[in-house]
């Protein structure tokens, strides 16, 4: 049996023949190493686990093949052996990665693998396939590969020797160059002052060089003129504000709490913290342990406590009904998967539902590592109709004279509050009478009984022996009901429709969905004699002033449910199309203590009816769209009252209360009763006013605050209980805090806490820290990092493109004290960094993707580089540092959502045009051009961003009107700047691309 089938020898023959011509055409043009450098644990094995495990790995072994272990490799599959060692153009795996014979491609399901990667694989075989001698002394052992690289502590590397002479500026260049010589590759010239200048101006601060900036260095000869403009940018206040802007995505920042309601959430001090810590480069070892536990240092300071706030970026779920224990266990959860993603750069989210399939880390090692962060003091409460929520420790940050001010205030407050909440003699006697008065205003009511009913699209309406109206059959997402009722009543001056429960209704309603909850988007009331034509011109609406409903399960204005044109429902409703309107009256019912009947009070205008009698035309539209949610039981009465709202302000659940008998109440409904009244009743006028007066003294205080982190006060060892397939309700063991045993253990002079963990991170035998933040570094500057995969740098991540100067990079990061200045700084004036990055076509077919660096860096500027960029070459830019996040200009309703009335209002003066890193950060709803141009939501650790380019982002430079206030202002500078016409157009093509024109772009 052949590798392609049942296809006959002769045929075999022939295509073996035509496959070793394929092989050579499809690989033997890329570039591969020489045979005596190929290294199968460096070179071959990261391609096994990355491209083939999923189905040829340790947990599956599809056509009994397996490439976990070398005995296994030689062994093959069913299909007998996967390499021929000295022979790839007969090995079965080389066929098969190239998709000959008729055979699927492997690796199924995606994208082929590159052919320098083939190209390896078939010097690697021809070459004899070694592998490492202890490991394959039986065709037959399941001995696992080596240690994958990342895992290996990174030792200081020699400079690799070169023949090009006077090219190198420092050690990064003769890397690069060795490199590129072994590629029989060269560098490219240097790029032009003025491209090198606008460069490494955007690269350090985010910021284009000015106009002046830019005639300055062209006219500076010097030979360290290029070093000096770098250590200016440095020295800017505007280079800690453009790499706060990548930490921040992986410090998941933003200024609401994400998830349903996304409520804002003041933390902008973390922000703003970040940027001064770069500005005055914070050691990286430093910065971490900060961040991670500056709370639990000795002494901490303000700015130590405020740096915690790193952990305190986790989404907060608010929603209602939620566990707040198990949402304090996903923020676990998050803390775990950013400390692994930032620090180690590893999948280890992976481990929270089963042993990593790929890396070496355990279900037992992700949940000692999260054990560390479930010491932090947080307390969780329920509220009524507001969900249920956890918090944790919030820090104020005023002065101490603002502490003195707040603290007089805070007493009055307290103060007022209790005065409110005493229950004196007068005030039991007020709510007896209240409670008496508001019984007897249920007798102002009289029912009228219906004499025609109807609805659209099936619904069947059935009058009541008690006036009331029952509806069954069909149960659509949209319909209307029709009542009609005459009454003998005069000067009517207001309507009550009650929704009513009943036992035959869905947990007994008053709705007819499945939780008996309804929606009602409209009541129309028209009114006509009771005798006569009943035909709708013989009819007239009724206006009414004002309409009080007593629960609504959304905040709505009750008004939007009237003044509708009176007529029959919309054809929309007939034919079961979708019609909305603003507003709509709809009630939760999920809870058992919910069944109680619901009412909306409507008040006319003015008094009305007939004298011989009035026939009343209500209409009830259920039009929102919502399946099933009609109401179940209603009930119209009218009333004569000077007051129709007498009692309408009584919450729906305390009004079974007032029945029940003051012996026979229970604590918290006695409590809840008594607290409405004093919120309502005229006696505490003076009392409530007083106390709002306080509290709006507090708040004008403006005493900013920011979330921290706060660990129990407890001498034990963190611990939490395991969780069977990483779900919450699913309880294992109890394990107890501790770091990867794959990794460096802890020093014995380390906490078991998170502040040992934090100097875990960055202990010098740490593998990974160092690699994982240059490599970070690195991409920011050349679009794409040494190790491809900056999230990932395990077995499925990609292969470092350098190897060598990654580790020199990591060890040369750690002997420079963690200066993060220091490092971009060699890089930055590195020859590698200077080249021009006009790509040749030889360069455009043998390194498409610029992974050799035989060229400049070229990629498109991130969102917010975007719109900086703009604001500066407008003019309109703002210097202002620090503070509240701003709300520059953006198109009209982005915000309408139905879980929160927050309103974008547009801030003005300077704020405005502040830079982007302050704009106001909404989960749910980011600053659309910042999300069209590839920004992400910050609802989680984010460490590299996609690139995308497509029409929308062109349509958003041309439309959005950020956009048109920076190139009028734009125009405007163009127009100041005097001249002729190509002078000016010159000046505005310096101004936005910071060179000279070009004669074809002036024409």
């Amino acid at each position: 049996m052949t590798p392609w089938g049942r296809s006959g020898t002769i045929a075999c023959g022939a295509l073996m023949v035509a496959s070793a011509v394929l092989l050579r055409a499809q690989a033997g043009s890329a570039p591969v190493p020489p045979l005596q450098s190929i290294d199968f644990v460096r070179d071959i094995q990261p391609i096994f686990k990355q491209h083939c495990f999923e189905c040829h790995g340790p947990s599956k072994s599809q056509g009994r093949l397996r490439l976990y272990s070398p005995g296994f490799i030689l062994k093959g599959g069913v299909s007998g052996p996967a390499i021929t060692p000295g022979k790839s153009d007969e090995s079965l795996l080389i066929h098969r990665v190239l998709g000959l014979g008729g055979d699927d491609r492997m690796p199924k399901d995606a994208e082929p693998l590159p052919a320098s990667t083939i190209a390896l694989l078939r010097a690697w075989i021809d070459r004899g396939a070694p592998m490492p001698v202890e490991a394959t002394a039986t065709a037959n052992s399941d001995a696992p590969l080596q240690e994958h690289w990342a895992y290996d502590r990174p030792t200081r590397p020699e400079l690799p020797a070169v023949r090009t002479t006077g090219w190198e500026r420092n050690a990064i260049d003769r890397f690069i160059l060795a490199r590129l010589e072994h590629e029989q590759l060269s560098p490219s010239p240097e790029a032009a002052r003025a491209t090198l200048l606008r460069r490494v101006t955007l690269d350090l601060t985010g910021l284009p060089p000015t106009p002046e900036e830019l005639d300055r260095f062209l006219a500076d000869t010097s030979s360290d003129a290029y070093e000096r403009v770098v250590d200016r940018l440095l020295a800017s206040p505007r280079y800690g504000e453009r790499w706060a802007r990548p930490w921040l995505d992986l410090a998941r920042y933003a200024d609401t709490n994400g998830h349903e309601k996304d409520n804002r959430r003041e933390i902008w001090k973390y922000r703003d913290w970040v940027i001064d810590a770069l500005n005055r480069d914070l050691p990286f070892d430093q910065f971490t342990i900060e961040q991670i536990a500056g709370d639990m240092l000795p002494n901490a300071t303000l700015d130590q406590k405020i740096a915690s706030g790193f952990h305190r970026n986790a989404m907060t779920n608010e929603e209602g009904g939620v566990d707040p224990d198990e949402s304090m266990y996903e923020v676990l959860v998050d803390r775990t998967n950013t400390t692994a993603t930032v620090w180690l750069g590893t999948t280890l989210a992976c481990a929270q539902c089963h042993n990593h399939k790929y890396d070496p880390f355990t279900q037992k090692d992700y949940f000692r590592l999260l054990a560390f962060f479930a010491n932090s003091e947080y307390e969780s409460r329920t509220f009524a109709g507001d969900g249920t929520r956890y918090t944790e420790a919030r820090l104020d940050l005023g002065t101490p004279e603002d502490e003195k001010t707040r603290q007089r205030l805070q007493a009055d407050v307290n103060r007022l509050d209790q005065e409110i909440r005493t229950v004196t003699p007068a005030v039991r006697d007020a709510q007896e009478q209240w409670e008496a008065s508001t019984r007897a205003a249920r007798d102002i009511w009289t029912p009228v009984a219906p004499r025609d009913v109807r609805a659209t699209n099936g619904v069947v309406l059935k009058p009541l022996a008690d006036g009331s109206v029952m509806a069954s059959g069909a149960n659509p997402a949209l319909t209307s009901y029709v009542v009609t009722a005459d009454t003998t009543v005069q000067r009517i001056t207001g309507l009550r429709l009650e929704a009513l429960p009943d036992p035959s209704l869905p947990r007994g309603g008053p709705g007819r969905d499945a939780y008996g909850h309804f929606r009602v988007t409209g009541i129309r009331v028209e009114i006509g004699p009771a005798k006569g034509s009943v035909a709708p011109a013989s009819r007239r609406p009724v206006q009414f002033k004002t309409i009080k409903v007593d629960d609504s399960a959304y905040a709505f204005e009750p008004v939007d449910l009237l003044g509708r044109d009176a007529g029959p429902p919309p054809p929309s409703a007939v034919e079961g199309r979708e019609y909305r309107k603003a507003g709509s009256w709809a009630i939760n019912a999920m809870r058992e203590t919910e069944r109680a009947a619901r009412q909306a009070v409507l008040v006319a205008q003015a008094p009305f009816g007939f004298p011989e009698g009035t026939r009343i035309t209500l209409r009830i539209d259920h039009l929102d769209g919502t399946i099933g949610q009609g109401m179940g039981r209603f009930r119209l009465s009218v009333t004569t009252a000077e007051n129709p709202l007498a009692g309408a302000d009584l919450p729906a659940r305390l009004r079974p209360v007032l029945d029940l008998p003051v012996a026979q109440r229970s604590r918290d409904q006695a409590n809840d009763l008594a607290a409405f009244f004093r919120a309502t009743t005229p006696l505490l006028n003076s009392a409530r006013d007083a106390l709002a007066a306080a509290r709006k003294a507090v708040a004008d205080l403006q005493i900013p605050s920011t979330l921290v982190m706060k660990e129990k006060a407890s001498f034990e060892r963190p611990s939490y209980e395991l969780r069977v397939r990483g779900s919450f309700t699913a309880r294992g063991a109890r394990v107890y805090a501790g770091t990867p045993a794959a990794l460096h253990p802890m020093r014995d002079d380390q906490p078991v806490n998170r502040l040992g963990l934090a100097r875990w991170l960055v202990d010098d035998r740490n593998p990974l820290v160092g690699r994982v933040a240059v490599n970070r570094l690195w991409e920011q500057l050349f679009g794409r990092g040494l190790v491809d995969t900056s999230e990932d740098f395990g077995s499925q991540g990609s292969p470092p493109t350098h190897r060598d100067l990654l580790d020199w990079l990591a060890t040369e990061f750690v002997a420079k004290a963690w200066s993060q200045k220091a490092l971009l700084r060699l890089i930055v004036t590195s020859s590698t960094y200077r080249q021009s990055s006009v790509v040749t076509p030889r360069l455009a077919e043998r390194d498409p993707y610029n992974r050799l660096l035989a060229r400049g860096a070229r990629f498109r500027m991130e969102a917010e580089m975007v719109r900086d960029v703009a604001l500066a070459a407008s003019g309109l830019l703002s210097p202002k540092m620090h503070g509240p996040s701003v709300f520059p200009v953006q198109p009209p309703g982005i915000w309408n959502q139905p879980y929160s009335s927050d309103k974008w209002t547009t801030s003005v003066g300077d704020d405005r045009y502040r830079r982007s890193l302050y704009s106001f950060w909404r989960r749910t709803s980011p600053y659309p051009s910042f999300m069209t141009f590839d920004a992400t939501s910050r609802e989680y650790c984010t460490v590299r961003r996609v690139r995308t380019n497509t029409p929308l982002q062109a349509l958003t430079l041309l439309n959005d009107p950020a956009s048109f206030e920076a190139a009028r202002a734009v125009g405007a500078r163009m127009m100041a700047a005097g001249g002729d016409e190509r002078s000016r157009a010159a000046f505005g093509i310096k101004l936005v691309l910071s060179r000279d024109a070009k004669p074809a772009e002036l024409d």
